[in-house]
């Protein structure tokens, strides 16, 4: 198994970057400063600049990946779904129940991100950060019907897709499966967020994993509805 998972490689549209990051050492280190530096400054204050100073090496190499440093951030983020669809692939593999398919997957897409060794150059723990606090930018722009129809955000859209499948199994008749989802993802990070941040805009429960249990709950109601 740990030789099986050390040839894993998570597939970005090719359209997203100018070189593949994954296919060098220069790359990967592009991957992993921009990571620490995003997460530590903030994707407004962040410039290739910047980071050529931070890795060591000159700017124009890091426009030899990625055409601006928007497209990274969208690489990012894409990188994180397919990280994610990866983990609900083998997450539900063995579990033939439905509703305990449905659970765990809720459970992958909400509860606090760890670290996975597998991906040495990806802070996971991180990212999941960037994603919380940046990734609006990468939807809500001028842009985003082109770069929809380029296939810029088919991770985002795998990982939905495949968890309404579940929902679906559950109840053929529901109607939104697709919102459902995507409400679940969108509104977990808001409340990871408030919990960190804004505490009294959410519920932090000793001893549990509120937001893990809140959406689990959501989502077994929603989809069990008559």
């Amino acid at each position: 198994m740990d030789k099986l998972l050390s040839n894993i490689k998570i597939q970005i549209n090719d359209k997203v970057y100018c070189k593949d990051p994954d296919s060098s050492e220069l790359g990967k280190k592009i991957i992993r400063g921009s990571i620490d530096m995003i997460d530590q400054m903030g994707f407004e204050k962040f410039t290739f600049k910047k980071l050529a100073k931070q890795i060591g090496s000159t700017e124009a190499s890091c426009y030899r990946y990625f055409e601006s440093k928007y497209h990274l951030l969208v690489y990012l983020t894409m990188w994180y779904w397919g990280w994610i669809e990866y983990r609900l692939v083998f997450g539900l593999n063995n579990i033939e129940s439905p509703q305990e398919r449905l659970e765990k997957a809720i459970k992958i897409l909400t509860e606090r991100v760890e670290q996975d060794s597998t991906f040495s150059h990806i802070n996971e723990v991180k990212l999941n950060r960037i994603v919380i606090s940046e990734s609006s930018k990468i939807y809500f722009n001028k842009n985003v019907d082109s770069e929809n129809s380029d296939g810029f955000f088919l991770k985002y859209k795998n990982v939905v897709e495949r968890v309404s499948q579940i929902i679906l199994e559950i109840n053929p008749k529901y109607k939104y499966p697709h919102m459902l989802v995507s409400t679940i993802i969108e509104g977990a990070h808001h409340q990871r967020f408030f919990a960190e941040h804004l505490p009294r805009l959410t519920d932090v429960i000793k001893g549990e994993d509120a937001v893990v249990s809140f959406y689990q709950e959501m989502a077994i109601q929603q989809s069990t509805k008559k």
